[in-house]
């Protein structure tokens, strides 16, 4: 796991201490090495800052070429079936100088250009330069779950795994894009393509761009795509499926030179995997969040668990005075990410970080096997199967699909008219004619009413909010983390089936249920859904809102309207009053 950069320039030569100040800007997410190699007269530059967990020898080290030179790489990642492609690769005749994942995806672009990525399992993000071809392709895994960033103008390309190594580009001017702005308050998030600078774009997931060197254009394409599907198979057949991939799954996140953990909040998914790991011979450390005075608080689920299985477990325990991390979330994350849980998840990763390199972590299953509220809600609603009460309030409710899911993600909606009421008169302009416009991107109106609700959660929800909330809180302490449950052809398996076979509206996520419910403690079976979030309570203090806002740069910048933050406070709007909040500490930090 790793942090990127590169940069190719049009014409001229590229400053040497400037690009290792971008990729310095990275020492974070790779603090073990950091090497930097330029190509074509200092025309192109890649840089590496490096988290060993496969060949810890310095043969590691990226960038990486193959044998002549003439194809170089940055990853930023890990290839969890790198053993037994590198097995195919070798019998194809390629020879390998190291150990690593990172020379599998060179021979094996070797061998089959481009399309490798059809073969790969993993979490990656990786920019690779064919200087024979004269091309560069910038590559993100098919989920999201490693970041990558670019600016593309006439002078020529940067890419980057975080914002803040192209900021350090002294070329690169930071200009706000107010559109940008608007999506944050209607999502939580930014989301792919945009970015909150202008000029700076985010790679979508499961997609790669190809630039043309000589011509310096860029083009985008998509290289998977969800296989929802309606296949008929039976349910002891589906849950003995998933039971063999998703242990498989596990399995395979287990490799690495150096010892893997897990986070464990005492929910279905974490504590699966414990008990996925024990069983195929790990006994990992473990790690939760607690909160005080709290009956929910995940660290005393966790401690069933961990004594189930054996494992030791450290918790740390979230305060009143734990808020004011809030004050170094805009380094961590560079653009503003309103989920609730980017604290909490920041104190958790700081925790592991101390004792290991690498966790894993639950995302992706309540996205794969419909765990969320809103699924089920929504499930309920067009299914004429439930009982007449539950079906006459939902068939009541005439509200589309897309505004049902808008109002499910918002914790405090932001429409067309809210956001005229929040800003001032000079930035009205920039509100979105269509405030739901990237979940109308990825809604699909031939899906099933649940497949059309679940392809939008992995696309936006999970897509563009929970992986990167977990991947820049994790990464800020130098921690890898792993998501078994995102395995491409896992998701393959269980979502081009019918879904009334994966999903059981009255037993949560009912595949992994199935191959848990003898092995896990009942009072873990039987609990609600939760995550490292703590109670509402917990954000509800207007003091700690007011310490901050009743002095907003944005208000005295003439942005946002001080009569419109007085009206939230008054009405205790906590859920919009955190969107600003968070907003507001990004501008400070950022625009200052």
């Amino acid at each position: 796991m790793c942090g990127i950069v590169g940069h190719i320039k049009v014409s001229g030569t590229i400053d040497h201490a400037v690009f290792d100040r971008m990729r310095d800007a990275l020492a974070h997410r790779g603090p073990d090495d950091a090497d930097s190699h330029y190509l074509n007269n200092d025309s192109i530059a890649l840089g590496h800052r490096r988290l060993s967990f496969l060949d810890l020898s310095p043969a590691g080290r990226q960038p990486m070429s193959n044998e002549d030179d003439s194809i170089w790489i940055v990853l930023n990642g890990e290839i969890y079936n790198y053993i037994e492609l590198r097995e195919i690769l070798i019998k194809e005749g390629h020879q390998f100088r190291t150990q690593t994942d990172t020379e599998v995806i060179l021979h094996g672009y070797e061998q089959w250009g481009i399309n490798v990525l059809s073969r790969l399992k993993g979490m990656f993000a990786f920019g690779l330069v064919d200087q024979r071809r004269g091309k560069l392709y910038l590559v993100r895994d098919r989920f999201g779950i490693k970041p990558l960033y670019y600016r593309h103008d006439a002078a020529g390309l940067i890419f980057a795994s975080e914002l803040k190594a192209i900021l350090e580009d002294p070329s690169v001017k930071r200009e706000m894009d107010f559109s940008a702005f608007s999506d944050f308050f209607v999502y939580r998030y930014i989301p792919s393509p945009k970015t909150i600078w202008k000029g700076i774009s985010k790679l979508p997931p499961a997609s790669y761009s190809e630039y043309d060197i000589r011509t310096n254009s860029l083009s985008d394409k998509t290289y998977w795509i969800i296989p929802f599907g309606d296949k008929k198979v039976s349910e002891e057949e589906l849950v003995q499926l998933f039971d063999k991939e998703f242990g498989e799954s596990v399995r395979i996140h287990a490799r690495s030179d150096l010892p893997v953990g897990s986070f464990l909040s005492g929910g279905y998914d974490s504590s699966s995997i414990v008990y996925y790991l024990s069983r195929a011979g790990y006994r990992p450390y473990t790690f939760s969040i607690g909160f005080n005075h709290w009956d929910n608080s995940e660290d005393r689920f966790a401690a069933i668990v961990a004594e189930k299985f054996n494992v030791p477990l450290q918790t740390t325990i979230a305060k009143r005075t734990s808020l004011d991390l809030l004050d170094i979330m805009p380094q961590v994350y560079d653009e503003p990410i309103a989920d609730i849980s980017i604290i909490p998840t920041w104190m958790v990763s700081h925790l592991a970080a101390k004792t290991v390199k690498a966790v894993m972590s639950g995302e992706g299953a309540d996205e794969l096997l419909g765990g969320y509220t809103w699924q089920k809600e929504f499930f309920a609603r067009n299914h004429l199967t439930l009982s007449k009460k539950i079906r006459k309030f939902f068939t009541a409710d005439k509200q589309s699909t897309l505004a049902f899911y808008a109002e499910a993600m918002a914790m405090g909606r932001f429409d067309a008219i809210e956001l005229s009421q929040l800003y001032t008169p000079a930035y009205q302009q920039y509100i979105p004619e269509d405030t739901d416009w990237f979940y109308r991107q990825h809604f699909d109106p031939s899906l099933s009413p649940l497949q059309s609700i679940q392809k939008m959660d992995i696309k936006c929800f999970m897509g563009e909010l929970v992986l990167t909330k977990i991947d820049r809180a994790s990464m800020a302490n130098s921690l890898e983390v792993r998501v078994p449950f995102l395995d491409h052809e896992l998701f393959e398996s269980v979502l081009s089936v019918n879904e009334k076979r994966y999903f059981n509206p009255n037993i949560t996520k009912f595949l992994l249920y199935e191959n848990i419910k003898n092995y896990l403690p009942e009072k873990i079976l039987n609990r609600k859904k939760q995550g490292f979030v703590g109670p509402d309570s917990y954000y509800m203090d207007l003091n700690f809102y007011k310490a901050t806002l009743d002095s907003s740069r944005l208000i005295s910048d003439g942005i946002i309207r001080k009569e419109y933050y007085l009206q939230l406070v008054a009405h205790q709007q906590y859920w919009k009053l955190w969107k600003l909040i968070v907003m507001e500490k990004w501008y400070q930090h950022w625009c200052g």
